[in-house]
């Protein structure tokens, strides 16, 4: 009935991803004795973070939750063609990645394209299905004048044909409202007989009535997180729609002591982080009009005040939905959360719409993320294009393999694939944290032969 995402999406959306490895351990026993179906703890921004901010070996991370869970199955998000990164991959670091998670400890994928195209997500899903993972196809929601329960049901029908073994509606902004979450996971459970999921947020303040609705439609899991990492930009939390979902289905006993120390534990870490907390302490109405999901709202936050430009976030909101609609109305997920939020952000600071123009909006414009779901504005993509033409390809069919030329710009400082990809995927931000981990690697080895009288140890 419940997927937890405290480990992933809750301390991603309210504290910037901060939380460390070492803050889990001590809760993965008990969290695995609440019966959950599964437990999100990797992916989305985990990946980056521990490595350009955290300097931990996201690797280690996987394999530590792995080991400590018994019961429940592991999940990681994936972005499609883009994995962890904010760039399509070449197919060959889509298969090597998918492979090593697996290997590491991913028992189930989620799976989801930001543009909601099909041809981004082939790659990934068959590779997941082949390495033997449960597959699930993530739905990005979005309201627009093309993204209609009609839109939405022939988006699934292409998953479903692809062969995944569950769906999910991937609210990423919270801008579900009950009825539409009611028709929409019914129109699902009627057209295909799979699972369904809902993922929603709670920055409107209304997911857990989606979630209520979802379940009276007769949906199968619904994510929710712990209560400190719950509400606010996060998911509705686990404790009320446990106590909720008992009324509307049987459900497992749960342990209110283990809840209750997991809890307390979860408030210190909350605390230990606070320089990077959201601090949203009642709703957004905004976010119905700006359309902001958790995660990106907390990085416009904390990226206006280290510009000292936080009072230009009002202004940042409004222009949000009108360069979304210029672009086609993707929906605001990475990549293209970031991609809209930046040049929204460029809009409103130079005074000037589009007087500067991100790579990355050129590259959205030329089709080098996918098909847009609706026709882009004709002056800008004039503007921005000329004469050039948008491609009509799948983008990483335009991409050379990637993999053995990582291998030999990396050299000795990846002493696996999972350290090659960890420059493959984050770059130069990738090579400075293997440097630095390669020279303290040297320094113990050092200290080790010194001990042993000068000689390497055998």
């Amino acid at each position: 009935m419940f997927v937890d995402t405290t480990l992933r999406d809750g301390h991603q959306s309210l504290i910037a991803t901060r939380m460390r490895t070492i803050d889990m351990i001590p809760t993965l026993p008990y969290m695995d004795e609440l019966n959950f179906e599964a437990m999100e703890v990797w992916g989305g921004a985990t990946f980056d973070v521990c490595v350009r901010f955290l300097k931990e070996d996201p690797w280690e991370r996987i394999r530590i939750i792995k080991k400590n869970l018994k019961r429940t199955k592991t999940q990681m998000l994936l972005r499609g063609q883009n994995l962890v990164g904010y760039r399509h991959y070449a197919d060959d670091v889509v298969e090597l990645f998918i492979k090593k998670a697996i290997e590491n400890g991913v028992e189930k994928i989620r799976i989801f394209d930001a543009l909601n195209d099909i041809r981004n997500l082939e790659k990934s899903i068959e590779v997941a299905l082949k390495n033997g993972a449960h597959v699930q196809g993530a739905i990005s929601y979005t309201i627009s004048p093309v993204h209609t329960i009609e839109y939405f049901i022939e988006f699934a029908r292409q998953l479903v044909e692809r062969g995944v073994h569950s769906l999910c509606i991937k609210d990423m902004a919270g801008l579900l409202t009950p009825k539409k979450s009611y028709e929409l996971v019914l129109q699902l459970k009627k057209n295909f007989d799979i699972p369904v999921e809902v993922h929603t947020h709670s920055t409107a303040g209304l997911g857990d009535m989606n979630y209520i609705a979802a379940i009276e439609a007769g949906v199968d899991y619904v994510d929710t997180a712990l209560s400190p990492f719950a509400l606010g930009t996060s998911q509705p939390p686990f404790e009320s729609l446990y106590y909720s979902a008992k009324e509307y289905r049987k459900l497992e006993d749960i342990d209110w002591e283990k809840v209750e120390y997991l809890v307390e534990h979860f408030k210190k870490v909350r605390e230990k982080y606070k320089e990077y907390d959201v601090s949203m302490l009642s709703i957004d109405y905004r976010v119905l009009v700006s359309q902001v999901p958790g995660g990106m709202y907390s990085n416009l936050v904390k990226q206006l005040s280290e510009q000292k430009m936080l009072h230009k976030l009002p202004e940042v909101l409004k222009e949000i939905p009108r360069v979304r609609k210029d672009l086609g109305y993707p929906p605001l997920v990475t990549p293209t959360s970031q991609i809209v939020g930046v040049q929204a952000v460029l809009n409103v600071l130079t005074g000037e719409r589009y007087s500067k123009v991100t790579n990355e909006v050129k590259n959205y414009l030329k089709g080098m993320y996918g098909k847009p779901p609706a026709p882009v504005d004709k002056e800008l993509l004039e503007k921005i294009l000329g004469k050039e033409k948008p491609i009509e390809c799948r983008p990483a069919d335009l991409l050379e393999p990637e993999i053995e030329k990582a291998r030999k710009s990396i050299g000795i400082l990846a002493s696996n694939d999972e350290e090659l990809l960890i420059y493959t995927i984050l770059g130069e931000i990738g090579r400075k944290y293997l440097k630095e981990k390669y020279e303290e690697k040297i320094l113990i080895d050092l200290d080790l032969a010194e001990e042993f009288g000068g000689g390497y140890p055998v």
